[in-house]
């Protein structure tokens, strides 16, 4: 009986586990983080980036489009704090959705992370 309430407890904790993920590009190091997982509708994230001279960070979500649905974009708001950048994006439907972090430097350079989230 015990060792089923630890499972259970166990399993209910894993399912419960915000949303994480890691993304390497040319010295970037960038983690996005929610405390819930990414779903339909209103979702709020912090985006942790290595780098400090950065000037200005904005984050695409988009789905191509596919045979009897269109192109979706939507922009994230974004916010810088202490603890990084913190971004809210709504998202209309479930599916892959592609992401593209653009990043501008202080001296002007800048770079397009790409990476993608299942909801």
């Amino acid at each position: 009986m015990k060792k089923l309430a630890i499972l259970t407890l166990g399993a209910i904790l894993l399912f419960a586990a915000g949303f994480q993920k890691h993304v390497k590009y040319r010295g970037f190091k960038i983690d996005i983080i929610s405390t819930k997982p990414l779903s339909v509708g209103a979702n709020s994230f912090l985006l942790h980036i290595n780098k400090k001279n950065i000037k200005d960070v904005k984050v695409k979500f988009f789905m191509p489009a596919m045979p009897g649905m269109p192109y979706m974009e939507s922009w994230a708001k974004i916010e810088k704090n202490d603890q990084g950048y913190k971004a809210n994006v709504k998202l209309p439907m479930a599916g892959t959705w592609q992401v593209h972090i653009f990043i501008t430097t202080n001296s002007g350079k800048k770079y397009r992370i790409k990476t993608s989230v299942n909801i």
